[in-house]
């Protein structure tokens, strides 16, 4: 996989255009004139989208909008001796790349979960790349999405070779600061790729999973619905069953078993469940312990009085409490990212936020005052670290006061 990726990436790097022109024929099988999409495209998409899903599209807008304007930093200043001032603002990331699969499943949503936070925090140029069908045409749901959140910067690309051309700029491709969302295994390389090449990622976002803990309490239904609503991602998705009784397992997998045989994805859900597990351990406290060390991107508690074992989570990328905290909701309208960290990686990665936009810039300003209050110590510190040029901008200071 990564020979693939190292290849794609030194020819876009070198013919620019004319490699992701090659390669979107090669993987994509479209045959593409021009990447970018002109304006008569997003107005046409908006006619092909029927009117009770933009409503949806607009509900779902508005809860991620509420939720991460919260976000937003309001710079304080301290002063953390007399005369010295210190505080901290943040920057929008000036440009950014935005990749959102087409293939067996168009994540419009996530164009919500990634443009929204961008246009908050304050990012001036949003690129977006998406993968075309067969006629170079991308999903019209994509497209108004993109246009209601405000991106107009829309290119016909996918897969490797929409990360390469975002990496390194190409004729018609902008390069950008940091790369966000999610992919497949060689999407992910690639982004993995693109981060040693000196652009941000905002995580290594592979396939996606869930692990849910259920006790006697659980809607053995709801859980089975939850199970299989991750599974039908891809066959390459995970879903893990924890549970103190195997009753409440045994339940739980008829209803899946039932369930399943009426997805019109069944197929890839299929495929996906036989790399998934559902484990009867002791206790919910050994089923959060396994949770920890699973680190799953969504975490679903199923259990009684939930809230009052959340203390007790410390890895993991969202968590879902309760019988009616459907994983379904914080992929499309509740509010929260649905853009987190798979494979283990919530151990030491965070969901996108609005910080995941931004830069943070710190300021300080002494006075005089300031500087005679902390500059011994700061002389002492220098010469015992033998750096003497330190300590002589304090000296000079203190000495030839104006």
């Amino acid at each position: 996989m990564n020979t693939i990726v190292n290849q794609v990436f030194t020819e876009i790097r070198e013919y620019r255009d004319v490699a992701v022109r090659k390669y979107s024929l090669l993987f994509d099988e479209a045959d593409l004139v021009s990447f970018a999409l002109p304006g008569k495209a997003f107005t046409d998409a908006s006619e092909k989208v029927p009117e009770d899903l933009k409503a949806a599209i607009q509900l779902a807008k508005r809860n991620i909008e509420k939720f991460h304007a919260l976000q937003i930093d309001t710079p304080e200043i301290i002063e953390t001796s007399k005369g010295v001032a210190c505080w901290r603002e943040s920057r929008g990331i000036e440009t950014i790349g935005i990749y959102i699969p087409g293939g067996t499943a168009p994540l419009f949503s996530t164009v919500l979960m990634l443009g929204i936070p961008a246009k908050l925090a304050g990012c001036k140029n949003i690129v977006l790349c998406t993968p075309p069908d067969k006629n170079g045409a991308i999903n019209p749901v994509i497209l108004y999405t993109a246009k209601l959140v405000g991106i107009t910067s829309v290119f016909c690309v996918g897969g490797i070779q929409a990360i390469g051309a975002m990496t390194f700029g190409t004729e018609s491709i902008p390069k950008v600061d940091k790369i966000f969302g999610p992919g497949n295994q060689y999407v992910t390389a690639a982004k993995q790729a693109a981060q040693q090449m000196g652009v941000a990622i905002d995580m290594p976002a592979g396939p996606s999973e869930v692990l849910i803990i259920a006790d006697t309490s659980c809607n053995p239904a709801f859980v089975a619905a939850d199970l299989l609503s991750q599974a039908e991602h891809g066959v390459d998705s995970q879903v893990i069953l924890l549970s103190d009784n195997e009753s409440v397992a045994d339940k739980i997998l008829f209803e899946l078993k039932n369930q399943l045989q009426a997805l019109p994805r069944k197929v890839i859900a299929q495929r996906a469940l036989e790399n998934s597990k559902a484990i009867v351990l002791n206790t919910i406290n050994e089923c959060v312990e396994f949770s920890n060390l699973y680190a799953p991107e969504h975490l679903i508690l199923a259990v009684k009085e939930a809230r009052h074992i959340i203390a007790q989570i410390s890895k993991a990328g969202s968590v879902f409490l309760g019988n009616y905290s459907c994983e379904s909701a914080g992929d499309y309208a509740s509010g929260t990212n649905h853009t987190l960290p798979t494979n283990g990686y919530a151990r030491s990665y965070s969901g996108v936020s609005l910080d995941s936009f931004v830069t943070k810039i710190t300021f300080q300003e002494l006075s005089k005052e300031g500087i005679r209050n902390i500059g011994p110590a700061i002389e002492l510190m220098a010469e015992a670290e033998q750096l003497f040029a330190h300590k002589n901008a304090v000296t000079l200071r203190l000495t030839n006061e104006d």
